[in-house]
């Protein structure tokens, strides 16, 4: 049985009992599990093994990488940048980026780019990964990029360019790196334990992903076999040159080795964020209340940052979504605290939001990455913290 550390506020122990189940039941190897309330924590677990092959025990302070997750603090900063009127969002992306104007993308506003709506999400040739992590490639490369689709009339999940298209927009416009932004003016303040581009003096704090393998490939399944409602997504991740597979085959190798020292030392704004729960939930805190002191937006900035941009069908991903411009909104199968919730899911489990009707903010993190409808850990989790709410 594994030992579950930290503490629960009393009425919270249902999320206890659901972390310690997750080990138990659902696949966990190490994770932690973070909740804040009215700017104070109220959850703070962890537990289990950081390093299969060493046995190195889960810290405190152990830090995750949490994939897609990133996009909610990247999300984050465009929104900083806003709030402080240098960044407008209806402003073409190449009034701050002139470059990007080629192949008729002149007038595409950057709330486009952060509401997965502008069609760049795939590229014609792909980056070689090492000229990818130094940056400018990939940005050069996506600014002579032409849309998939018209831009604005459609959304489609922008998986792995979302990031270095917004990171750029920062770049062009606070003149720092999207990582260096976020680490002097949200993390710092805050002090978050969250990073994006991980200093070689936090490399030993690192966990080691688990990658658990589909127990059936229904690419290879008879088409009769699979149910209706999947089968568009299937014939899509079968298809090599589908807009599901292009959308992350962008550099050259298309598989990226997350556990590798050089990913996580580069910036990857849409995928490569590092840190504990801990710090997820305390950002998404002071983004709708106080934090010691701390509040990131103003409501003015929270209302206009999780107003839903767009929803329906996702180009990419074949199912329903929700965005506003930045962060996921809740849909049937992430239904987050409540209606106006607002955060960012990550591949295999990881999850953050804040639900500014119930002060709550919550950070999930986890090595094993499983995804998919059988991984129930966040779900759980979330269940769990309705029961203690109620």
């Amino acid at each position: 049985m594994t030992t579950i550390h930290g503490e629960v506020a009393a009425g919270f122990e249902p999320v206890r009992e659901a972390f310690a189940a997750n080990f138990a039941r659902h696949g966990d190897i190490g994770a932690a599990v973070s909740v804040y309330r009215d700017g104070r924590p109220v959850v703070d677990l962890w537990g289990g093994v950081s390093d299969v092959d060493t046995g190195r025990p889960w810290a405190r302070d152990t830090l995750q990488l949490v994939y897609s997750a990133t996009k909610g603090a990247t999300a984050t900063a465009a929104h900083l940048l806003v709030q402080r009127g240098t960044l407008d969002l209806d402003a073409p992306v190449a009034e701050y980026w002139p470059e990007f104007a080629a192949n008729g993308k002149m007038d595409l506003p950057v709330r486009w780019l952060l509401a997965h709506q502008g069609g760049l999400v795939a590229l014609d040739r792909p980056v070689p990964l090492s000229e990818a992590l130094a940056w400018e490639p990939m940005v050069a490369a996506l600014a002579a990029q032409r849309p998939v689709w018209a831009p604005g009339t459609a959304h489609g999940y922008h998986g792995r360019t979302w990031g270095w298209l917004v990171g750029e927009v920062i770049r062009r416009v606070s003149g720092r790196t999207p990582g260096r932004f976020f680490a002097e003016e949200i993390a710092a303040p805050l002090g978050l334990d969250f990073f994006i581009g991980l200093p070689s003096s936090e490399r030993k704090r690192v966990s080691r992903m688990e990658y658990k393998q589909p127990e059936v490939d229904l690419t290879a399944a008879p088409p009769e076999s699979i149910p209706d409602e999947l089968r568009d997504l299937v014939a899509a991740w079968g298809d090599p040159n589908s807009l599901s597979n292009r959308a992350f085959a962008v550099t050259d190798p298309a598989e990226i080795d997350f556990n590798s020292p050089e990913v996580q030392a580069a910036e990857l704004p849409a995928s490569n964020g590092i840190g504990t729960a801990r710090g997820l939930a305390r950002m998404y805190a002071a983004l709708i209340g106080e934090v010691d002191g701390v509040r990131l937006f103003s409501p003015g900035t929270l209302a206009l940052a999780t107003a839903e941009q767009v929803s329906g069908v996702d180009q990419v991903m074949l199912v329903p979504s929700r965005f506003s411009s930045g962060y996921m909104l809740p849909t049937e199968t992430n239904a987050m605290a409540g209606p106006k919730s607002f955060g960012h899911t990550g591949r295999g489990g990881s999850l953050g939001f804040a639900d500014p009707e119930h002060g709550i903010a919550f950070g999930y993190v986890m090595n094993h990455i499983i995804g998919g409808p059988d991984d129930v850990r966040a779900a759980s989790l979330v269940e769990a913290l309705h029961k203690s709410l109620a």
